[in-house]
Parts: structure tokens; sequence; C-alpha cells
């Protein structure tokens, strides 16, 4: 059922079908990106980012709490999405956990366009803001490792030790653009974050691709057209670019046909379809 494609030092399994559902895990990362299913064996992720709280990002979430509750998990997720939908999305829960009889609280985390969220001592997460009709973050992913400076790389090993025992500040810290997720958005989410055509790993919705939808049909609803992308090719410089969140206007196989033929060599490379290389599309 799940879909899985390599992305680089990444994987990405889930389902993604624009106005169907979308969830997403990261398993090196050991996160999840919205919850429109809630598949049984991803019940045991501890970190939910949601993008926004249309049904088919966030539906599935009080099934995926219910299913956590049935396997022993006893501490909450933590759930980091936009400020703007926390006191809704709790009050919802509460609701349902009256009717389900399953404890559903979430350890809720509202973020802001720019606000940061440190994911673990190595890794912080940077909110930014993607163009969609209800409040909606996208999400990048900065690792910070250090390096030594020149002037100590002569050093032993023994020596490097006792400088760091004094206190010594020998390291400069890099950071490091890993992974991004931009979810139902307009293209003006690249134009107002030129940092996404740097990062490693590109999560990037492309819901229609080609004249099956007209541009200005997909500008309407908020969405990305694969025209846009095309326009935009020499800008992306990032290892890989997982395109999603692809219409059901489109068979998987459509999907990894039109891609084949519309997008030029430079992007052919590093575009990686999110969709089952053949058969329907799940569900």
């Amino acid at each position: 059922m799940l879909t899985t494609v390599n992305a680089g030092s990444l994987h990405v399994q889930g389902i993604s079908i624009g106005g169907l559902y979308t969830t997403l895990h990261v398993p090196e990362l050991h996160i999840l990106f919205d919850v429109g299913i809630s598949p049984r064996t991803l019940a045991a992720v501890d970190t939910i980012f949601i993008s926004h709280g249309h049904a088919d990002h966030i539906g599935s979430l009080s099934s995926l709490l219910g299913i956590r509750a049935l396997s022993g998990k006893k501490r909450p997720p933590k759930i980091i999405m936009p400020v703007e939908i926390v006191d809704d999305l709790k009050s919802a829960l509460t609701s349902l956990t009256k009717l389900q009889r399953y404890d559903l609280r979430i350890d809720a985390v509202g973020l802001k366009p720019d606000d940061t969220y440190q994911l673990r001592g190595d890794m912080s997460v940077r909110a930014f803001r993607t163009f969609h009709p209800v409040p909606s973050l996208g999400y990048e992913f900065i690792r910070q490792v250090k390096k030594l400076r020149p002037q100590y790389l002569h050093l032993s090993g023994p020596e490097i030790k006792d400088l760091k025992f004094k206190g010594e500040d020998i390291f400069d810290i890099q950071k490091k653009q890993e992974l991004a997720y931009s979810t139902d958005t307009l293209i003006q989410v690249l134009d107002n974050e030129p940092s996404l055509y740097l990062t490693k790993v590109l999560i990037l919705e492309c819901t229609f691709l080609d004249e099956k939808k007209s541009l200005a049909d997909a500008r309407a609803g908020c969405h990305i057209h694969l025209d846009e992308i095309i326009e935009r090719a020499d800008k992306f410089k990032n290892e890989k670019i997982v395109l999603m969140h692809f219409s059901q206007i489109y068979k998987p196989t459509d999907v990894h046909r039109i891609l084949k033929e519309r997008l030029p060599d430079s992007l052919k490379q590093k575009v990686v379809a999110f969709a089952p290389q053949k058969g329907s599309w799940p569900g």
C-alpha cells in the first residue's frame, strides 16, 4: 500500500494523492509529514509535522492516535503545526476523546513563519510560509556540523582532546540544509524562500502536470503546475527533488511518463516521482 522512494541519503515512504490524503514518513529522521492516512506501521513515530488543517493532510490524526493507544504508546506525540490551528485541533481531539474513550492528547507546538524548532542536538527545523487558502507552513531541516578550525588541523587526537577539556573554542559550526517539505502551495513559495533551491532534498508538491489542468486553474486552487517548475529548472541546485501530491486525474504510470517526456535533462537527474511504478493509486 505504501510507496517508498530513495532520495539520496534519505527515504520517503507513505501516500500522497492530491485532495485525498498525504502522509509522508522519513525514517532516517523519525518524523511524519501530515496525517491524511494512518498506517499502523507509522504509529510509533513520535514527531509529526502538520502543514495545514485540510482533511487530506490532517483527517486521520485521531485514527493514528487511537492506534498508538491500542499499541500501548503512553507518551503523547509531539505535533508541530501552524500556531493558528493549535486551539482548534486540541478542541477537536478533546471531543473525539469522549467518543473514542481513548486518550488522544498531543504535545502541541505551534509555529509561525521563521520560527525554529530544535528536533535534536544537531538538527533544527525552520518553519516557512506556504501559500494556501488556510494557515499553512513548510519545514526546512538544518543540520549543524562541527568542523575543526584550520589552525588546529595539524594537532593529534590527544592534543585536540586536551584543548576541548580546557574549554578552548576550536570548532566552527557549519549549517547544512538537509531536507525541506513544501506542502500545498503556490509556486511563489520558491520565490519567497530561495534557500529551498539549495536544500539537499526538497519535497515539493506538483499537483498538475500538463494541459489537463490549466496553469490558471492550478493557481486558483493554490497548487503548483509542472510548467512552473520547468520555468525555474536552472535554479534547482538540490541533490534530489521528490515531487508529490499528484492529482488523481493522472494514473501513476501517467505521472512517470509525463515527467520523463516533459522534464529537461537537468531536472530528470534530480526528480523522484512519489507515485507507484505501476498499477493504480492506493485506496
